[in-house]
C-alpha cells in the first residue's frame, strides 16, 4: 500500500504553483488563478504553510492607486526543498498508481477542477 503524503491534494496544487518560481513573491490571486481553487480554500493553506515555515508572507510595499495592499507569498528555502520532495513523491505515487491499473483502464489526471467536482481515481 503507497504511503499517504502529508499534504492534501489542494496543498500540493499550491506548492506546485510556488515552486514554479520559488524567488518570485505571488499574489493570493494569481495562485488561485493558476490552481483553480477558491480562496476558501487557498488561503486557510498559505496560512498553514506559514505558521510551519514553508512559506514566507508580507504585505505589498506600497499600495497602488485604487486599490488596498496585498499579502504576497513565496517559499522559504526549507519550504522550497519539502515542497520538492512532496511534489516528486506525489509523482512516483501517481505514476505508480498509473502502472497498477489494468490494462485498457484510463487514468484521469487530477486536476484542481477534480477536487471540487469530487472524482480523482489517484
Amino acid at each position: 500500500m503507497a504511503r499517504r503524503s502529508r499534504f492534501s491534494a489542494q496543498t500540493l496544487l499550491v506548492l506546485g504553483e510556488l515552486e514554479a518560481a520559488p524567488a518570485a513573491w505571488q499574489h493570493g490571486y494569481k495562485i488561485a488563478k493558476q490552481t483553480g481553487l477558491r480562496s476558501g480554500t487557498l488561503y486557510p493553506i498559505l496560512i498553514r504553510l506559514a505558521d510551519q515555515r514553508l512559506v514566507e508572507a508580507s504585505w505589498e510595499e506600497e499600495q497602488p492607486a485604487g486599490r488596498p495592499r496585498r499579502h504576497r507569498y513565496r517559499l522559504t528555502g526549507d519550504g522550497l526543498a519539502i515542497a520538492r520532495a512532496a511534489l516528486a513523491e506525489a509523482a512516483r505515487a501517481r505514476h505508480q498508481a498509473a502502472a497498477a491499473r489494468p490494462a485498457g483502464a484510463t487514468g484521469r489526471r487530477l486536476t484542481a477542477e477534480a477536487l471540487w467536482t469530487g472524482w480523482c481515481t489517484c
